[in-house]
């Protein structure tokens, strides 16, 4: 009986956990630039992994200098910032919706897996 409520406990926690969405913000299509930084993985399990290390208090831009394969990485994935059209598709629809200081979910485009932190929207 103890195994059966443990797995019923596990199974529950993991839907919570693997169903949470990240908030968006309203306001997105008013701004025409976004300071943002990033993380370029090869894997969506591996951003997954490395979210999981940001979201239990690692410094994104730590996690960023490490892991990266974006020469950006040096830099703690601070790629500045850019307006619309001069990003792929996915990864300007998801730093545009972000709110600032928010870690994205993976987000995969032709380059590979991203994790984007906002820092400013102007």
């Amino acid at each position: 009986m103890k195994k059966i409520l443990l797995l019923i406990l596990f199974l529950f926690t993991f839907s919570l956990v693997s169903s949470a969405k990240i908030e968006t913000d309203l306001n997105a299509s008013e701004y025409t630039q976004v300071k943002a930084a990033h993380i370029l993985v090869g894997s969506e399990s591996r951003a997954k992994a490395l979210k999981n290390r940001i979201d239990n208090g690692e410094s994104f831009s730590e996690v960023a200098k490490k892991y990266s394969s974006c020469p950006s990485g040096e830099f703690g994935g601070n790629l500045g910032y850019f307006e619309r059209g001069k990003m792929v598709k996915e990864f300007e629809d998801a730093a545009f919706a972000l709110p600032v200081g928010v870690v994205s979910n993976p987000v995969q485009t032709q380059f590979g897996w991203h994790l984007i932190k906002v820092y400013d929207k102007r």
